[in-house]
């Protein structure tokens, strides 16, 4: 991590924002987008083989798809910045598509090939703080000045290690940063001693956040590719846009609660009890 990024999260939101301006080398001016957005995936071993390239494959065909496309050309600038991580424990988090600008079908299939180059490779643990925190670091060094800079974080299981996650997401909050959320209630992969029940109440209550903030569950691995084309249309299309009333009518789609009801600490609780039982996820 650089000096630059260490020194991020200890900045306010409107301090962090004008210091990227002044971030920018002089005469090479950040290139304006409708939004900076940080696609942060699970890779932990509880997710199958087959899982990771489902989920690659799902966010390949969301990023080409006409209606993601058409959200983004409709925006005030017509262009968004992306990158793409692969993340699990608190230290393994690997950018697998470095910050991209994408306007046209040409742009989103380079990202594409970008994406698909190399297979994923899954690690041990889950730490969404550690996403997050790892997240909110990329946009210090983007390049990019975005109208809203948004996380985008899909996971199979609580934060079971790194620091607590809702100081993570409310520290990215008082930056002014959105983070949106994919709970994954698949059950496809390990059996696993450290899943819990209703994980989209616990993203709900204590991953997502920020204005707009909302997450999409997905039950079922078929759902994914349209959770993830819903997902960034909601993200790239204005609040009053046609594409966004009609993705909106689908269910589920929930937004952030202000008086969580969950307990935020029962990963961390779960691995305490059992990690007797089982090897690192």
């Amino acid at each position: 991590m650089s000096r630059v990024a260490r020194g991020w999260r200890r900045l306010s939101g409107s301090a962090a924002f004008a210091l990227s301006l002044l971030l920018v080398p002089h005469g090479h001016a950040a290139e304006q987008v409708d939004i900076e957005l940080v696609l942060a995936v699970d890779v932990s071993l509880s997710m199958s083989p087959d899982e990771l390239e489902i989920q690659r494959q799902g966010y390949a065909a969301a990023l080409t798809h006409d209606r993601v496309l058409e959200a983004i050309a409709a925006g005030v600038h017509g262009r968004i910045a992306v990158t793409y991580v692969e993340w699990a424990g608190s230290t393994s988090q690997h950018i697998v598509v470095p910050w991209t600008a994408i306007a046209t079908r040409s742009d989103a299939e380079r990202f594409v090939r970008q994406l698909s180059a190399r297979p994923p490779n899954s690690a041990r643990r889950t730490s969404i703080s550690g996403a997050l925190d790892f997240g909110g670091d990329l946009f210090a060094e983007s390049g990019f000045q975005g109208m809203k800079r948004v996380i985008d974080i899909s996971g199979d299981g609580p934060n079971n290690q790194g620091s607590p996650v809702t100081g993570a997401r409310d520290a990215l909050i008082a930056q002014g940063i959105t983070i949106n959320g994919l709970p994954l209630m698949t059950n496809g992969g390990l059996a696993s001693a450290y899943d819990v029940e209703n994980l989209d109440l616990y993203y709900q209550d204590c991953v997502i956040g920020g204005p707009g903030a909302f997450m999409i569950p997905v039950n079922d691995w078929s759902q994914f590719p349209e959770a993830v084309r819903r997902k960034l249309v909601l993200e790239l299309a204005g609040d009053s846009s046609e594409s966004t009333r009609d993705e909106a009518v689908h269910p589920p789609v929930r937004l952030a609660q202000a008086t969580p009801g969950y307990d935020c600490m029962i990963g961390e609780k779960l691995w305490r009890d059992r990690s007797w039982m089982w090897d690192d996820r």
